[in-house]
């Protein structure tokens, strides 16, 4: 019984790190894309295309 415990364990472990993982990718997907939308805007562009 120590044996599967100690599995449980090392799993949960690993799966703790993997989650921590794909949040940090996801959020660093997220703030990269972000600054690409933004990358090619200037305040000229701004007023330029929100003139209606």
């Amino acid at each position: 019984m120590a044996e599967s415990w100690m599995g449980v364990m090392a799993g949960a472990f690993v799966m703790v790190i993997a989650a921590i993982g794909v949040i940090g990718h996801y959020r660093r997907e997220q703030r990269r894309a972000q600054l690409l939308k933004h990358l090619d805007h200037h305040d000229w562009c701004r007023f330029i295309t929100h003139r209606r």
